[in-house]
């Protein structure tokens, strides 16, 4: 087992590929969503005993209601059978859960279901497992701004710092690592405040099958990185 020395505190994952999982293995897309689903413990397992402290998925972006109908369906389904599962295992594994995103469109049945989970777990001291669910970054940044209007901030006493703290998560510390799976190298609207210095990692290997293997090749290639913040 490699060690990180430091390892990154925070990681964020773009968990891409579970529809092309699917496809080749001639499959319906929702059973690669489900495959994806029933990976997120064990990676996070992987990652605490690395000793990362804050893990970040990229669940289902603001964009994602534009997908087919009947996929959206499904992978709102997912998601609360989801939550019914896996929050007690979490929950007696010490790990907490934080929501990143909007709840206002999810039906009442599910978003009380996420905010059950967050409540269960909020004061569990292990790793803080953030579900950015219905989360897009610009949408984020435009309802942070709103926050602020609302709180009758004086302008001139806004800067970066005061901004950050009405993000959706103000007490999660920024990514050092954002790893992206299935092949593709952008950020895809992901956490596109709290990245501005996070390292990229792009693997081509499909969320479903990522694994330890893949986990220790994207820390090891965070240890290689020098990390200069602006400076020399």
């Amino acid at each position: 087992m490699i060690r990180t020395d430091p390892p990154p505190q925070h990681v964020a994952i773009i968990m891409d590929g579970n529809g092309r999982w699917a496809k080749k293995r001639g499959l319906p897309r929702l059973v690669g969503h489900n495959a994806g689903g029933d990976n997120i413990r064990p990676v996070v397992k992987i990652f605490a005993s690395y000793g990362v402290k804050y893990l970040t998925l990229y669940m289902f972006s603001t964009e994602n209601w534009n997908r087919p109908k009947i996929e959206v369906a499904g992978l709102l389904s997912l998601l609360g059978k989801k939550i019914d599962r896996e929050t007690q295992a979490f929950h007696q594994e010490n790990i907490r859960l934080v929501h990143l995103g909007r709840l206002d469109r999810l039906s009442e049945k599910l978003r009380k279901k996420v905010l059950a989970a967050v409540e269960l777990t909020k004061n569990n001291t292990g790793l803080t497992l953030c579900l950015a669910f219905d989360y897009g970054g610009r949408d984020e940044i435009a309802r942070t701004a709103r926050r602020i209007a609302s709180a009758d901030i004086p302008s001139d006493s806004i800067d970066e710092s005061v901004f950050a703290q009405y993000l959706d998560g103000p007490a999660i510390p920024d990514p050092d690592l954002v790893i992206r799976t299935g092949g593709e190298s952008r950020l895809s609207n992901f956490l596109l405040w709290q990245a501005a210095y996070s390292e990229l990692y792009f693997t081509p290997v499909l969320w479903p099958d990522f694994g330890r293997k893949d986990v220790e090749e994207a820390l090891s290639e965070y240890r290689r990185r020098q990390r200069r913040f602006g400076r020399i």
